[in-house]
């Protein structure tokens, strides 16, 4: 593992790869989570036996948050004590959203003591007696051997905990996919998500793609969404065995919705559009070993950056290549990584035991950024992503999305449908609160800025039924005879109580990124906010009549077609041409209906 890993996090991983706690480093099964990171805690002053070193391990200190627990062991607890654990993993299950992770053998200070056989079998039994009292499976991960201090061989054993969460509310997790053209990211979905490899000649992609000049081109023009699951014991449901999406959301305890984006730079907008409004929790950039960081990659990486969506990398189609042009472009990405502007650090994945490590390490810091190169045609190194896609645990706080599900509801409308026998359906993400079948929402704005109200009918996730929608979710609300005319992407939905409010302009803090003269009064630019895609004039660059690249300023924004809902502190991007901007909303001018309708000429 690569030096630069080792020293952020503390030396716990030596250069060369192994783990520095002497011993061997085994990698068991499909799932779970790394010990290996952080800073290391306060040694004590350990006993020194057989004239041993006495350097003791460490990990990070327990945190009372999260879904990490450790223990130094669970041998024969009494009654009492095994209701105060059986909570405490509900506890833990919780903060993870279904997933926990348990260290056997380590201390709450972090130090790695280890347990000896009999006692380390004793535990994983009474841990597996806790995990069926609250409806959940184990999978061993890894088991390290300890010789610090004891001349008897002692273990540490970390363990993935994961359970069904009720009511079908199962974890998921959304992955945007980016890369150039032809980089091979449709491919690659439709060999993880179908479990066959691929032809060479793209056989694997033909059942993503959803429109007639996709399949001729080989290119996609759209945004599309497969689907990957996880059982309780890590193994891969897809739809190898002839599933249906009904069948892999039932089977899965976890699942990883890709979001399959545009590569081809006359689509950038489609793009920008997909990591804008559908709130990806990472993104996975493909980039192809043999042209390595070419046409649109630098631009989706820039947009992956300046929304701060944290990313990985896959480097694919290394059947072709020499294994000096793989190294080559894996360097070259390490550059880029390590540049000013980027700030990250490149960590290759080679085995599963790293796998484990940087799907722990992606979590815990964003400046971290794994590296698999693998092919989709052999399918070299595939599982190496599948472990680190099964392990990888929410990257939202459970406290958070608790407080956006006490607020009103907002669903957030990306993609309208007319379904037969359904009526019109609405695809999109629940912004904040809870939604459900039969509520009674408003819908809006419209193009005078009105708010329409209507009835949800019924709800569906990943293609299967679902009664209650909570904040984060995505989902499609089935809304009867509404009629669709009426509907149109960046709208909302949100709760009578709200009283949304409207406008047509407003003011945004940005950093120009690139413009070839000078952007000034008067410019036209396509705002992107959320689901929000319009174009809008700047009317007022306040405290400068012109800004260059890299400047920065407060510019006042007037949408030209209609007015749209917008709510102070949301993330903005604007293009035109070559011309981009990043930066985020300071205040918006709210307008009633007859004000908007006056205003745009009604």
């Amino acid at each position: 593992m690569d030096s630069r890993v080792s020293e952020l996090f503390g030396g716990c991983c030596r250069p060369g790869g192994g783990p520095a706690m002497g011993g061997n480093l085994k990698a068991r099964g499909a799932g779970g989570s790394s010990s290996c990171g952080g800073p290391k805690g306060k040694k004590k002053n350990g006993r020194n036996r057989g004239g041993k070193a006495n350097n003791p391990p460490y990990l990070p200190p327990e945190a009372e948050d999260g879904n990490i627990e450790y223990k130094l062991k669970l041998v024969n607890p009494s009654q009492y004590r095994f209701e105060h654990l059986v909570t405490q993993m509900k506890w833990r299950l919780q903060e993870g959203r279904g997933e926990a992770v348990y260290q056997i053998g380590v201390e709450d200070n972090g130090l790695l003591v280890g347990l000896a056989e009999e006692e380390m079998r004793a535990s994983l039994k009474t841990l597996h007696r806790m995990a069926e009292k609250v409806g959940a499976d184990i999978t061993v991960l890894r088991e390290r051997e300890v010789d610090y201090d004891s001349d008897m061989p002692r273990k540490i054993t970390e363990v993935l905990v994961r359970k069904v969460p009720d009511n079908q509310q199962f974890l998921d997790l959304r992955v945007a996919v980016l890369g150039n053209v032809d980089s091979g990211k449709s491919t690659l979905l439709g060999v993880l998500t179908q479990g066959e490899l691929d032809n060479g000649r793209g056989r694997a992609r033909l059942n993503l793609f959803r429109h007639l000049h996709e399949i001729q081109s080989g290119r996609t023009s759209s945004i599309s969404f497969e689907i990957l699951g996880f059982n309780s014991k890590g193994e891969v449901v897809n739809y190898s065995d002839s599933r249906t999406a009904e069948e892999i959301c039932e089977s899965s305890s976890k699942m990883i919705t890709f979001i399959d984006l545009a590569g081809h730079h006359k689509y950038l907008h489609t793009t920008i559009f997909g990591l804008t409004s559908y709130c990806p929790d990472c993104a996975l950039l493909l980039v192809s070993a043999n042209t390595g960081i070419a046409g649109t990659t630098r631009e989706h990486l820039g947009l992956a950056l300046a929304l701060k969506v944290p990313f990985f990398i896959v480097v694919s189609k290394v059947d072709l290549c020499a294994k000096t042009t793989v190294e080559r472009t894996v360097r070259q990405l390490e550059r880029v990584l390590k540049q000013p502007g980027c700030h990250k650090v490149p960590m290759l994945v080679t085995s599963e035991d790293d796998a484990v490590t940087a799907a722990q390490q992606f979590a815990q810091s964003p400046n971290v950024t794994p590296i698999f190169t693998l092919s989709s045609v052999s399918g070299e190194s595939l599982d190496l992503l599948k472990v680190f896609l099964n392990i990888l645990p929410p990257l939202t706080n459970s406290k958070e999305q608790e407080e956006l599900m006490q607020q009103l509801t907002e669903f957030q409308v990306d993609e309208i449908y007319t379904v037969p026998e359904v009526g019109t359906v609405v695809g999109g993400t629940l912004s904040s609160g809870i939604c459900r079948e039969g509520d009674q929402l408003v819908v809006g704005p419209t193009d005078d800025g009105c708010f329409l109200e209507l009835r949800v009918c019924s709800i569906q996730r990943n293609r299967s039924a679902c009664r209650v929608l909570r904040a984060g979710q995505a989902a499609t609300l089935a809304l009867g005879d509404f009629d669709r005319a009426l509907l149109r992407k960046g709208m909302v939905m949100v709760s009578p109580e709200m009283n949304p409010t409207i406008c047509s302009v407003f003011e945004a803090e940005i950093v120009l990124l690139f413009h070839a003269t000078t952007f000034r009064r008067g410019f036209q630019v396509t705002v992107h906010v959320g689901n929000v895609r319009q174009t809008a004039v700047v009317e007022k660059i306040h405290a400068k009549d012109k800004l260059r690249t890299g400047e920065k300023a407060v510019v006042r924004f007037r949408f030209l077609k209609h007015p749209e809902y917008l709510k102070v502190g949301a993330k903005l991007l604007f293009r035109e041409g070559v011309t981009k901007g990043i930066g985020h909303v300071t205040d918006v001018q709210a307008i009633t209906a007859g004000e908007a309708q006056a205003s745009m000429g009604f």
